[in-house]
């Protein structure tokens, strides 16, 4: 696997999704610019880390979703590429549709900054084993996803719903939803294999037991190895 991380201006969460694919996961990592118009060649997973893209004028994600380097990010998506978008990464995959529903600003109105536990709802390219409960921090003010009832219906019967917020137990509740998302959701699913997949908290800065956690490191280590296995069943 080879993998691309994105970086806007304001983006400030590149450094760890850097040092986790590349010197934890041991995976060939490279800096991509917002102004690039081609990823590189061999890229296998393009990562959008988290921060303030354009400062977050207008909403999240609204400006980044006319730099040049999206369409190429389209493109990989719609090829079956994996893509993975943390927190502001998550709402420009939204913004820019490769995701449906929104990102808005927290129920409270007010920042959230703290550990969350997160249960796996679906199995998929990032998430190996349902109902795992995961520590993981969030950092966000724009973390609450909302949906159409149409939409919310669509990730349900499709099994696109990845994560949803919960307590240490397991159990999926309002108190542990800091943002107010509806239905608890902190991760979904698209792309045409669920090879799309946007979550708020970030597993990147939950990746090294130095950080206080390894729990994170885990939806990394699994894309890891549906990619080889994708590539094993194409050869």
């Amino acid at each position: 696997m080879r993998a691309a991380v994105v970086v806007f201006p304001g983006i400030n969460a590149d450094a760890e999704m850097v040092r986790t694919l590349r010197d934890v996961c041991g995976v060939p990592t490279t800096v991509v610019r917002h102004t690039e118009t081609a990823l590189p060649t061999g890229t296998d997973l393009v990562a959008i880390p988290g921060g303030f893209s354009y400062g977050d004028y207008l909403r999240a994600g609204a400006i980044a979703k006319v730099a040049p380097i999206i369409q190429p990010i389209v493109e990989h998506a719609k090829r079956g590429g994996y893509v993975l978008g943390v927190c502001n990464g998550f709402q420009i995959l939204t913004e820019i549709g490769l995701l449906p529903g929104a990102l808005t600003r927290n129920q409270a109105m007010r920042f959230a900054c703290g550990d969350v536990y997160v249960k796996v709802s679906a199995v998929g390219p990032f998430t190996p084993k349902l109902d795992a409960v995961w520590r993981l921090p969030v950092a966000n003010g724009e973390g609450r996803y909302q949906a159409t009832d149409r939409v919310l219906a669509e990730l349900e019967q499709s099994g696109s719903i990845a994560l949803q917020y919960c307590d240490k137990s397991g159990a999926v509740t309002d108190a542990a939803n800091s943002s107010g998302a509806v239905h608890n959701i902190a991760a979904i699913y698209g792309g045409p294999r669920k090879n799309v997949f946007g979550v708020m908290p970030h597993p990147e800065r939950m990746s090294e037991a130095i950080l206080g956690g390894v729990d994170g490191r885990t939806i990394f280590d699994t894309v890891i190895a549906s990619h080889a296995a994708s590539a094993v069943s194409a050869a």
